[in-house]
C-alpha cells in the first residue's frame, strides 16, 4: 500500500488487481529515483543505482511492457467511445487519446526493450552481484564502485541519467495509466463506525483501486482489503510502535475513491 500526503492529507491505496499492483510498485520505486537521482553525494547516489537495479530486476521478473499496453489500449477503447458524447470536452479528450497512442506507438516498437541498456552494462552487473549481501558493496568489495563515486557530480549525474532515460517509457506510460485511474471517479464522504466499513462493489463494474484519505492528525489509519464482489477498510490505531494495532472502536469520518476506470 503506498501512502502519500497531500497538503493536509494522507492518501492510503489499495489496487484490486494484479496489474495496478504492479504499476503502483514500479511508481514506488520510480518516485524514490526522481528524488535521490538529485542528490550529489555518495550515498544519494548510491541509493539511486540500488533502485535502478530493482526497477530493471522487476521488469525481468514480469512482463511489464505486454501489461502496459493492454492497459493503454483499454483506455484507448474507453475514452474513444466518449467521443461526441454531451458534455465531453473534445479538446481535452483528444490530447489524453495522443498521449496514449504515442506512448503505445514507443512500446510496439521491437527496439523498445526498457532496461536493457542497464542490464548489459558491466558496471551495472558487478554492481547487482553483491548488493544482496549485507555490506556487499564496500569499499574493499568494489573498488571501482569506490572510483565512480568519486568521480565529479556532473560526471556521475550524467551517466545516471542515461541510465534513467532507458526506463523513462515505463515511468511515463506506468504515470498516464494511474492517473486516468485515479481521476475515474468522484469522491465521497464516508464513515466508518467502530472503525469498521464495507462495501458491496456492483457486478458490471471493475474496481481498479481503492483511495482513501484522512486527515495528518487523524489517530487511526486504514487497512484496506478486497475482491471483485467487495472491499473493507479497518481503521487501526498504534499508539506505540512497540505494541500491535487495534481497530478503533471510534467512528471515523473518511473519503473514500472507488476507481472503476
Amino acid at each position: 500500500m503506498e501512502s502519500a500526503r497531500l497538503n493536509t492529507r494522507i492518501i492510503y491505496e489499495q489496487p484490486l488487481s494484479e496489474r495496478v499492483r504492479s504499476f503502483l510498485r514500479i511508481e514506488h520505486l520510480f518516485n524514490q529515483v526522481e528524488y535521490f537521482i538529485k542528490g550529489t553525494n555518495e550515498w544519494e547516489n548510491r541509493q539511486t543505482l540500488v533502485l535502478l537495479i530493482e526497477i530493471v530486476d522487476f521488469l525481468s521478473r514480469s512482463d511489464l511492457k505486454s501489461e502496459l499496453m493492454k492497459e493503454l489500449e483499454r483506455h484507448s477503447n474507453t475514452l474513444t467511445a466518449l467521443n461526441g458524447s454531451p458534455g465531453v470536452d473534445a479538446t481535452r479528450l483528444r490530447a489524453i487519446l495522443d498521449n496514449i497512442n504515442a506512448n503505445l506507438y514507443t512500446l510496439r516498437d521491437n527496439g523498445c526493450q526498457p532496461g536493457q541498456t542497464l542490464r548489459q552494462d558491466e558496471f551495472i552487473t558487478t554492481i547487482k552481484q553483491r548488493i544482496a549481501i549485507p555490506g556487499g558493496t564496500c569499499n574493499f568489495d568494489l573498488p571501482n564502485y569506490n572510483f565512480w563515486l568519486h568521480r565529479p557530480p556532473e560526471e556521475r549525474a550524467q551517466q545516471m541519467n542515461y541510465w534513467l532515460n532507458d526506463l523513462l517509457i515505463v515511468r511515463n506510460s506506468i504515470g498516464l495509466c494511474l492517473q486516468m485511474i485515479r481521476n475515474s471517479t468522484n469522491p465521497t464522504h464516508k464513515q466508518a463506525e467502530n472503525g469498521f466499513y464495507q462495501q458491496i462493489i456492483e457486478s458490471n463494474v471493475a474496481c481498479q483501486l481503492i483511495r482513501v484519505l484522512l486527515p495528518v492528525e487523524a489517530a487511526c489509519y486504514p487497512e484496506i482489503s478486497g475482491g471483485k464482489h467487495r472491499f473493507t477498510i479497518r481503521f487501526l490505531e498504534q499508539p506505540r510502535t512497540s505494541t500491535r494495532p487495534v481497530q478503533t472502536k471510534a467512528a471515523v469520518n473518511f473519503e473514500l475513491h472507488c476507481c472503476i476506470l
